[in-house]
């Protein structure tokens, strides 16, 4: 525990709950862009190919991370936005063709969505509050639907989707499933090849603990060709690096999504993040997760007066846990939480919390004290 606690240097009496908005990085990824920086200013660009290194190293990370194929399969992208409307706007649509989404989505997984109505295209928001979840949005799944469009978990209530059961009745019935894994990527073990998915995004700085402006696109091979490109440049070329060549084709890998030069800055922080995750093992990180979320549900389900917003069934969870207090509205309870150094949001009708797995105690025990002392009063 020393050493994470090495990792997460964070100031004294701060209580840290806010993973699944903006995660601390840990000091090996300040570490890495304080080196890269050095670098900059010293030498420029001389060691260029060491950097393009540190690049493809991150990309076999992310394959291993997500149990891609191969690196091939992964495009290095500016965030989750960027990589939904990849497919958005890349596969053919017709008039008549129906997407089915939640209604619980971050804005991300439902504007792109919404924004092809003028090709036509219908979009159909299913609800997750019933008994079966995964019934329902496959019940909706009828012969015009094309795609599936999911989060693996809700942002606001935390819920966590059995992904292997949709991918499997979404391959039943022909339709694509595009996962936003932005909620569960660095949080629980994740695996493309198991979902049996087409598309799965992240950005890299929620529970992957990296920066903003980075994130990851996995689309499955069979599909690449058939995603219509709307950015070109110098980068997303088969032959990338020979300047005077005048014919050109877009890459066969996943690399044709990526139009020019790489943000190598943000390599350096989310390969040495995620350089950590590997370390520890995204078993024991899922473990050292669930049992933080576990103590905080059971002792937050303890207090009279504390309403929990998401599953009480550990299966159905992730990092993310939203409650209220009755007779206290949220932005006040925020309020108070915040002046007591406790980070979280307001999502979901709630106050949400998400630790990580580096999450230290004391933290949660402090945050917990502090919550009950509110309802004392």
């Amino acid at each position: 525990m020393s050493t994470l606690n090495d990792e997460f240097p964070q100031i004294e009496g701060l209580r840290y709950l806010n993973h699944a908005a903006v995660s601390p990085w840990p000091r090996r990824a300040s570490d890495a862009v304080i080196g890269f920086a050095q670098q900059n200013i010293t030498i420029g660009a001389r060691d260029y190919p060491q950097w393009l290194a540190v690049e493809a190293r991150l990309r076999d990370r992310l394959t291993r991370l997500l149990n891609a194929p191969t690196p091939a399969d992964i495009a290095l992208v500016k965030n989750t936005s960027e990589a939904l409307s990849f497919v958005a706007f890349g596969l053919d649509w017709q008039p008549g063709d129906q997407i089915v989404i939640s209604d619980e989505e971050f804005p991300s997984n439902r504007v792109v969505w919404e924004a092809l109505q003028p090709q036509g295209v219908e979009v159909i928001q299913v609800s997750l509050k019933g008994k079966d979840p995964e019934g329902d949005l496959l019940a909706a799944c009828g012969p015009n639907v094309r795609l599936l469009a999911i989060s693996a978990v809700q942002y606001a209530s935390g819920l966590r989707l059995d992904l292997p059961r949709l991918g499997e009745g979404c391959e039943q019935r022909g339709v694509l499933l595009c996962i936003d894994a932005i909620q569960q990527l660095g949080a629980l073990p994740f695996d493309v090849q198991q979902y049996r998915c087409a598309f799965a995004m992240a950005d890299g700085h929620k529970w992957l603990l990296g920066p903003e402006g980075l994130g990851v696109f996995y689309c499955r091979s069979d599909l690449r060709g058939q995603l219509k490109l709307h950015e070109y440049g110098w980068h997303m070329l088969e032959h990338a690096g020979d300047y005077d060549r005048s014919d050109w084709q877009p890459a066969s890998s996943a690399r044709r999504f990526e139009c020019g030069s790489p943000n190598l800055l943000g390599a350096m922080a989310l390969d040495a993040s995620l350089s950590l995750l590997e370390e520890v093992g995204m078993v024991a990180v899922g473990t050292a997760l669930a049992e933080r979320i576990d103590h905080v549900q059971h002792e937050l389900s303890a207090m009279p007066g504390v309403a929990l917003l998401s599953p009480a069934d550990p299966a159905r969870r992730a990092g993310i846990l939203t409650f209220s207090i009755d007779g206290m509205d949220n932005p006040t309870l925020f309020h108070h939480l915040k002046q007591e150094q406790i980070v979280c949001a307001l999502r979901g009708g709630g106050v949400r919390l998400s630790p990580h797995f580096y999450t230290r105690p004391e933290v949660i025990e402090q945050s917990l004290a502090v919550i009950h002392h509110l309802l004392a009063k």
